[in-house]
Order: structure tokens, then C-alpha cells, then sequence
């Protein structure tokens, strides 16, 4: 039987794969009254349509009940371990070990909405707004995210995000980048980790766009947000909501590929 009711609502096999994965109540206080699958579907419907969180459809519950959950799990990491566990269950359907060797790292400036908050001014893509560093293995799945104003060079961003790094990138050995990620930030990745930087450049004299090897898979990915409207610009006006957004569109992604 078919229970969506909206083509962004999670059919029963991908609620199978999340909702072991949904944090349980908190001993003592009021009990949960909220049906959770469908906390879940109205964080996606904003996802996907770009629409304001008031602006949630009645079928769905109280936006503002829904909102709080979308926050609440912002701040607690809910968001990056449901996304974590997801990818290396995908990545394990494919065959692959659930830690990868190898990935590509890449910046997207994207313009930003009349809200306030952190933004800045990309002189060389001629953006108002922010800046969304990113770090994806070779299936073009998400290992990290860091969203700053879009006025933070991408070698800077590239440090803030290699910072963040977990455990489940214990096994990196190559990353794949361009040739802004050159110079110091080399020998700066060289002392602390045990993977590298691996730049590929442009052809020398090349014009318009060109299809560089390896580094396709990154640039995907970044196609891949653009897909859900709420990512279409920054919409957002902590640089951590982005960041939260930009992991429950890859957590839609993942749980349509598994199920």
C-alpha cells in the first residue's frame, strides 16, 4: 500500500532503513506524541520544495513542531550520524568498504536570500553569499561539509574542513582537487594527516568547461543539491542550518538508492 502523500514522503521500505536510526524519546517529561515518519516527511517536503517552514502543509504536523525537531537534531548531530551510518550502507551495497580511500574536495558559491547572517563577497564567481566546502569519496557520497561566508578562499576552507574530519575517514590516502589548493596549504595537509592532496589541473590553454578526470565526481554531487530548492541559494541564516540541510538532501539521495 502506497502511504505517501506527497512524492518527497519516505515510501515504508525507506522509513524501514531510518527509523532505527531516529533518536528515542528522553526518559521523564511529556511522552512523544508525534507520529516521527512524518516529522521526517515534512523536514523533507521543506527540503525539496523550498518552501518556508510556516508554509507546511496542514497534512503534516504543527510546522513549529516540526521545525524544533529539525533544530534539536541540528544541534545534537542527529543529522550527520542518520547521514554517516546511511553512507556506509551504501557504500557497502556497492560493495565497497564502508571507510573510503579516496575522494575529491571542491567549493560551491551560491547567492544568498534577503535573510541576515554570515555571508561575504566571491570576487572571482562574483557572489553575494556563502561558500559550500565540501569532501566526497569516489561514489560522489558526502564525508564532510562545511558551509562559510563565500569570501573564505578555498584553501582556508579547505582547512576549516579537513579539521572536522572523523573517524570514518581513517582511511584516506588521496584527495583530488584543483589547482587553488595549491602552495602551502600542500605541505600544511603533508604534517597533519596521512593522506594527501593530489591537484588536477586544467589543460594548459583550454577553454570552456572541460571534463577533468576524478575530480567529475565532486562536481556531481554539488549538481545533486541543486536538485532540492531549499539548497537552490542559501535560504538560511546560520551557516549551520546549510550544513544540516546539505546532509538531509544526501540522507533523501542515499535512502532512495537503498531501498
Amino acid at each position: 500500500m502506497n502511504t505517501q502523500i506527497y512524492p518527497t514522503d519516505l515510501t515504508d521500505s525507506q522509513w524501514d532503513y531510518i527509523k532505527e536510526l531516529i533518536p528515542a524519546a528522553k526518559n521523564g517529561g511529556r511522552p512523544r506524541i508525534l507520529d516521527m515518519r512524518q516529522v521526517i516527511n515534512g523536514i523533507l517536503y521543506v527540503t525539496v520544495g523550498g518552501i518556508q517552514w510556516r508554509m507546511l502543509p496542514k497534512e503534516y504536523p504543527n510546522w513549529k513542531s516540526v521545525y524544533d525537531y529539525f533544530r534539536k537534531w541540528r544541534i545534537d548531530g542527529t543529522w550527520k550520524r542518520i547521514h554517516d551510518k546511511l553512507r556506509s550502507r551504501v557504500r557497502q551495497k556497492a560493495g565497497r568498504h564502508k571507510h573510503p580511500t579516496a575522494g575529491s574536495l571542491d567549493s560551491q558559491s551560491v547567492k544568498r536570500s534577503a535573510i541576515g547572517g554570515e555571508h561575504g563577497y566571491d570576487a572571482g564567481k562574483k557572489i553575494d553569499g556563502r561558500k559550500r566546502h565540501i569532501l566526497v569519496d569516489t561514489m560522489g557520497l558526502l564525508l564532510a561539509v562545511v558551509v562559510t561566508a563565500a569570501s573564505v578562499s578555498d584553501p582556508a576552507g579547505a582547512r576549516l574542513l579537513l579539521k572536522t574530519l572523523d573517524g570514518s575517514c581513517k582511511k584516506l590516502r588521496l584527495i583530488w582537487v584543483d589547482g587553488t589548493y595549491r602552495g602551502s596549504l600542500l605541505t600544511w595537509v603533508a604534517d597533519r594527516f596521512c593522506f594527501a592532496l593530489s591537484p588536477i589541473l586544467r589543460p594548459f590553454g583550454a577553454k570552456g568547461f572541460i571534463l577533468l578526470p576524478k575530480r567529475w565526481v565532486v562536481e556531481r554531487t554539488f549538481s545533486w543539491f541543486i536538485m532540492h530548492r531549499r539548497l537552490s541559494r542559501d535560504f538560511e541564516v546560520l551557516p549551520e542550518s546549510s550544513e544540516a540541510f546539505i546532509h538531509i538532501a544526501m540522507i533523501r539521495i542515499m535512502l532512495r538508492r537503498l531501498a
